[in-house]
């Protein structure tokens, strides 16, 4: 099994390759070449930093946004998007501007706003992963966040809180996404890698 780990120059992609290879997985190739995307039977796409600079260094690269959603929507590979590579999923951000995103699951990105001012952002540290419905990747646990921005839209799979419910993951079909950072997460986010590597949706 082929793991392609996508390369978009704003992800801690070391730490996410030896998470996934920790999970189980002994095929992870780092890249963002379209052609290798086509062979691939998984795909992960990290994330971290500001929106419009990840979704900008996707596009950067010929073919890629196209390779990956062929890989996804068309032939149905399991895919997972970690933080910023989540957000991207989404329809737009308006994070530093409005930036367009992938438009996989509609929604929007936008600027956390704890409904107590105590309550610090960036969301920072641990914090429960609460499922909203039935999903094999999603059970409930603790996981590790740091983010500024989070999802609002459709197809929500689980929750947090942070002065007020916060998006934890979202997906459809062969397609999730988490806000959390499996790599950081310990225990908990091996065993939701090794749910991924395991997943036949």
């Amino acid at each position: 099994m082929t793991l392609a780990l996508i390369d978009i120059e704003s992800g801690n992609l070391h730490s996410v390759d030896n998470a996934l290879r920790a999970a189980g997985a002994s095929d992870v190739v780092i890249t963002a070449d379209p052609d290798v995307i086509a062979k691939a039977d998984r795909i992960v796409l990290p994330g971290v930093g500001a929106f419009g600079a990840c979704a900008a260094n996707l596009r950067k690269v010929d073919g890629l946004e196209e390779a990956l959603r062929d890989a996804a929507l068309t032939r149905a590979r399991p895919f997972l998007g970690i933080c910023v590579g989540m957000q991207l999923l989404a329809d737009a951000s308006d994070e530093m501007g409005e930036h367009r995103g992938l438009g996989w699951i509609p929604g929007r990105v936008t600027r956390l706003i704890p409904s107590d001012p105590a309550a610090k952002v960036p969301h920072m540290g641990w914090n429960d992963v609460r499922p909203t419905r039935d999903h094999p990747l999603i059970v409930p646990g603790e996981a590790y966040f740091l983010h500024s921005y989070a999802f609002t839209g459709e197809h929500v799979l689980a929750t947090t809180d942070h002065a007020g419910p916060v998006t934890a993951a979202i997906g459809r079909d062969t397609v999730v996404g988490a806000q959390f950072h499996p790599e950081k997460s310990q225990r908990y986010g091996l065993s939701f890698l090794t749910r991924f590597l395991e997943w036949h949706p």
